[in-house]
């Protein structure tokens, strides 16, 4: 349904909207094809934080597989332990179970998906700080996608040209 309302909107003319839908799409189910679709009307429209390699195609495909590779790793650790706890399995065992669980933790802290935001007004501020007495550092296009590190108050704390931005709530649509 997501798809469909990005291509009505696309058939408008309302490029934000469709990517705002097609964003949406892809935060649901990551698809490389609804990727490509996003860098095809990025391109279009000269916005930045929607790259074409090959290296964000293999992070889309991460991200497809990423809950389902979760759920499977958990419940091989329920497995587990229920079966160290029912055989009373000797330290050997439970040091290996203890490092299925370390990976278990790499795999949900380095491939966990991170929100990204859409710019939601045009000539959205990006700041130095959180705070209008901040430096100014540039204007972000309507569209232009920034991933989100974080918020802090009424400002969301993103990633912009390999440094901190700081950008005001009301001017990005967070897609998690």
């Amino acid at each position: 349904m997501l798809l469909k309302m990005a291509y009505a909107q696309q058939q408008l003319g309302h490029y934000p909207a469709a990517l705002l839908y097609l964003s949406m799409a892809q935060a649901r189910q990551p698809r490389v094809r609804t990727w490509r679709q996003l860098v095809a009307l990025a391109t279009q429209h000269r916005l930045v934080g929607y790259p074409a390699t090959w290296q964000q195609e293999l992070r889309v495909q991460a991200q497809r597989y990423f809950y389902p590779g979760l759920q499977a790793l958990l419940a091989g650790a329920v497995l587990g332990a229920m079966a160290l706890l029912w055989r009373r399995s000797p330290r050997g065992a439970w040091v290996g179970y203890a490092a299925y669980v370390a990976l278990l933790g790499a795999y949900l802290h380095f491939l966990r998906p991170t929100p990204t935001g859409l710019v939601a007004r045009s000539g959205a501020a990006l700041m130095d700080g959180p705070g209008a007495s901040s430096a100014w550092l540039s204007t972000a296009a309507m569209g232009d996608r920034l991933p989100v590190l974080g918020r802090q108050d009424i400002w969301y704390r993103v990633q912009w040209q390999q440094r901190v931005a700081f950008v005001r709530a009301a001017d990005l649509l967070v897609v998690e």
